[in-house]
């Protein structure tokens, strides 16, 4: 594939390295071509792929996640350090722009507006899965000595909940743990079947 990639760039006669210093500037156009036309307004055109399923506003239309857009991203704030990115992209159904911002606080893209989430959220408290401590909790759980009492409280009893359910599930797990041990098994099982058909 490398062989094939034109690496050779035609120099004109008038081309000056000292003046000009690179090819892009002599032809005044940036390295990003038509992707960077915005960019003195803070806009670079990007690919965008939505990352889940949505309603078009305009249109009512499904949008699957995956589908692609070209889209404009301008960054918008930060979050502590990270910075906060806006994608503005337009239906391919339809003339309505869809807007999203990245939302790094949960890990996730916010629909800003131009559409609606199609809710296919995974619940981890109704489908009893360890949640993530929030940033508040775990500030007031080094600092407040009740409260970490009555949250180490909370934790024992779930624990004590889900001991029978933990420890089938380790039984079960030691059960198939040597699988050496497993196939010379079915292997001296199966063996004088094998021989009895040759």
């Amino acid at each position: 594939m490398g062989e094939r990639k034109g690496v050779n760039k035609y120099y004109p006669p008038d081309f000056n390295p000292e003046k000009h210093g690179s090819l892009n500037r002599y032809h005044n156009s940036h390295p990003l071509r038509e992707r960077a036309r915005k960019l003195s307004q803070g806009i670079l055109v990007i690919r965008f792929e939505m990352p889940y399923n949505i309603w078009c506003d305009g249109c009512k239309n499904h949008i699957g996640m995956g589908v692609r857009y070209n889209a404009e991203k301008k960054k918008v704030g930060n979050y502590y350090t990270t910075p906060i990115y806006r994608f503005r992209m337009k239906c391919h159904l339809c003339v309505n722009y869809i807007e999203m911002q990245t939302d790094p606080a949960n890990c996730d893209y916010v629909i800003v507006s131009g559409a609606q989430r199609k809710e296919e959220r995974w619940d981890m408290e109704a489908n009893e899965q360890v949640l993530t401590t929030e940033h508040e909790k775990k500030e007031k759980l080094e600092t407040d000595a009740m409260f970490r009492l009555e949250h180490g409280e909370a934790d024992r009893r779930t624990l004590k909940k889900a001991l029978p359910t933990l420890s089938h599930i380790q039984e079960a797990q030691n059960a198939w743990k040597d699988d050496f041990a497993l196939n010379s098994t079915l292997r001296r099982h199966f063996r004088p079947m094998r021989t009895s058909r040759n």
